[in-house]
Parts: structure tokens; C-alpha cells; sequence
């Protein structure tokens, strides 16, 4: 499955703005900050911290958890089916 595949979803974003006032350095962030600093748009924290993004890939989340400087699930949950769909197989008296 490759990373693109994997998609997390943000926890709490009142938390998410909460830790970018005292990172995990005690130094406070900007949206365009960390942004710039992970090398993504800045509209993509924007939206995550008024609820117009819901979902992120994986390598995004870990970058922002990792950037504020927390676990990735404090912030992140994945986004995932809890049983796979069942794939069908044709048989001979299907198909």
C-alpha cells in the first residue's frame, strides 16, 4: 500500500491550533509556518484548522505531528475501512 494510499483524518482542530501556540521546541507557529516548514500549502493547514479539510495523507499528518511535536495519533486518526471489502470471484455458474 503505498503512502498516498493511507489517509488520516484530523482528532480535535481546536487542539491542533492549541499546540501550534507552544510547539514541542516552546516556540509558537504560524499556519504559513508550518506550513512552509513541512513544504506543503498553506491553505491545507488553513482548512484543517476550520474544519474545510477532514482528510490528510499519511505523510502529511506524521510531518505536521512531527513539526508540532506530538505522536501522530495525538493529532491523527487513520482513515480506514475496519473490515476490507469482500472481493467476488466469479464462478462457473456466475459468469
Amino acid at each position: 500500500m503505498s503512502d498516498d494510499a493511507t489517509k488520516y483524518t484530523l482528532v480535535n482542530r481546536h487542539l491542533l491550533s492549541t499546540l501550534m501556540q507552544r510547539t514541542g521546541t516552546g516556540e509558537r507557529t504560524t499556519t504559513r509556518k508550518l506550513a512552509a516548514d513541512i513544504g506543503i500549502a498553506h491553505g491545507t493547514i488553513g482548512g484543517l484548522l476550520t474544519g474545510a479539510v477532514q482528510v490528510v495523507p499519511q505523510s502529511t499528518a506524521v510531518d505536521i505531528a512531527a513539526r508540532i511535536g506530538v505522536d501522530l495519533l495525538v493529532l491523527f486518526a487513520p482513515v480506514c475501512r475496519a473490515n476490507p471489502a469482500l472481493t467476488v470471484v466469479p464462478t462457473a455458474d456466475t459468469a
